[in-house]
């Protein structure tokens, strides 16, 4: 977000993004606590095989069908202030199982309170178009709801964090320790 124009980026060596940062720091710090209380810190799985980890570099999508690969990432992410987006994709998938039109549809406004209001610290990035998708959908929310949304969230973590995970020292670090305790094996 510009600052004001006419203004430069920097007044007194303050910039825009720092006090942008800043709050969303803050607002992160303060709202790491979701109404989902069934999305666990992180998920139940065994430790993961040096194959496997080596795979996670290879697609994506092997990345996010291992429970283990999303433990990793979502630490990653929370390193990035970004955690929202695999806590936004997990809720979604949840939603998914679900066939009770009750829980649906407080499962699906918990979501949209969570991560998708304007008012929410956790709000996901989105575009307008799937914005106004969602809130046409809320008037009678159903199990894939917000489809279109986790599709876009998905998408925007495979060409956005991915890339920097995969460079990241939380990554390297599980690799070569990994590696390292298979060949001691």
């Amino acid at each position: 977000m510009p600052g004001p124009p006419g203004l430069g980026s920097s007044i007194l060596g303050f910039s825009w993004a720092d006090a942008k940062n800043e709050d969303r720091e803050r607002a992160w710090r303060a709202s790491r606590e979701t109404k989902l209380e069934t999305i666990p810190n992180c998920e139940a799985c065994a430790k993961p095989t040096p194959e496997e980890v080596q795979g996670w570099a290879q697609s994506f999508d092997k990345l996010m069908k291992s429970p283990a690969g999303r433990n990793v990432f979502r630490e990653f992410l929370r390193t990035e202030y970004s955690e929202e987006n695999m806590l936004f994709w997990l809720a979604c998938e949840e939603l998914k199982t679900e066939c009770n039109k009750h829980t649906i549809d407080e499962k699906a406004r918990m979501i949209y309170e969570d991560y998708i209001s304007i008012l929410s610290p956790k709000e996901v990035s989105l575009d307008s178009r799937v914005r106004e998708v969602i809130n046409r959908k809320m008037q009678e929310p159903s199990s894939h709801t917000f489809d279109d949304a986790q599709l876009q969230i998905y998408t925007l973590m495979h060409r956005d964090s991915y890339p920097r995970f995969l460079n990241s020292a939380i990554y390297k670090s599980l690799l070569q320790t990994v590696s390292h305790s298979s060949s001691e094996s």
